[in-house]
């Protein structure tokens, strides 16, 4: 049964904890490389930059709500769960005021996305708006259906595969495009790097959720390869983010300056060694918040390298 009372700051803090602040970084790493990457070809624009970093915060907080939302409803999120405490299935929120929640980041995203548009293209550019307008729109709806809707596609294993696009080609390419309003097809080396590291993190909370997600039908890749080739395939993920990155800077070779992102490689080793050797779930929980910090790491050396 859902709580109808609780003190104040309870409250702000289930919504914050439901808000899944940790998850932030990744976001907002995709931004700041496709950020970087204009940048070295000498279109910055920090307008377009933060509102960049906003619309991207607010799809973030977004997907986490929905997510909440959609494995409380389907059932992914019972008590034999080892992640972090959900909100509305522990009733601290309850599903009615979540998603309201949904609808009310999903208006940000999508005013903040049409300000950002518009700030890039005004209204002479109808051609590039429209594309990013459709495109914008097809963000709000992988946020949410990624696990509520009628057909969460996170249910079918799907989510790797839109963590990709939207943490690696759009989060990357989309910034870089806005502000550079040209496109050079070597950059989905880097973009798909960086969606690859995203994927990554989205594999360690699946290997950790196998059993739960299994009960409830939830077929992610981890639950559909078994835990061992789930581990190979973080292994697959790393490894491949780092060959297309130093594909991309040897095409782009300008100093030794653009090998910086190599200091982040130990960073993903002991990572994979780790989520290898791990078959806890909870011990799995300190692995995830690392896979984050070692793709932001990765990310900004990568970006910052091609602009020293």
């Amino acid at each position: 049964m859902t709580k109808t009372t609780q003190p104040a700051h309870s409250l702000r803090k289930a919504w914050l904890d439901a808000a899944r602040p940790r998850t932030l970084p990744l976001a907002l790493s995709c931004i700041a490389l496709g950020t970087f990457l204009a940048t070295a070809a000498g279109a910055y624009s920090w307008p377009i930059t933060t509102l960049c970093l906003v619309t991207a915060v607010f799809l973030q907080i977004l997907s986490n709500l929905a997510n909440d939302y959609g494995d409380s409803i389907h059932g992914a999120d019972h008590v034999q769960r080892e992640g972090p405490q959900r909100a509305v299935q522990s009733g601290q929120i309850s599903a009615q005021m979540m998603k309201r929640a949904v609808i009310l980041f999903a208006t940000l995203s999508g005013l903040s996305g049409l300000l950002l548009l518009w700030l890039a293209f005004g209204v002479e550019g109808l051609i590039g708006l429209l594309v990013f307008v459709v495109l914008g729109g097809a963000a709000i709806w992988a946020a949410v259906n990624y696990t509520a809707g009628s057909k969460p596609y996170g249910y079918a294993g799907w989510g790797d595969l839109f963590v990709l696009i939207f943490f690696g080609w759009a989060g990357v390419l989309g910034p870089y495009f806005l502000m550079a309003q040209q496109f050079n097809w070597e950059l989905l080396l880097p973009a798909t790097a960086c969606g690859l590291l995203a994927v990554a993190v989205l594999n360690v909370n699946n290997i950790r959720d196998i059993e739960s997600d299994r009960q409830a039908g939830k077929y992610s890749i981890p639950v559909r390869l078994g835990p061992e080739r789930a581990r190979l395939y973080h292994w697959l993920l790393l490894a491949t983010a780092v060959f297309l990155a130093t594909l991309y800077v040897l095409l782009n070779f300008t100093s030794y300056w653009v090998f910086l992102y190599l200091l982040a490689v130990p960073l993903l080793v002991r990572n994979g060694t780790a989520v290898q050797n791990t078959y806890s779930p909870l011990a799995l929980n300190p692995l995830l918040k690392q896979m984050v910090l070692s793709a932001l790491a990765f990310n900004l050396l990568l970006g910052l390298g091609l602009i020293l």
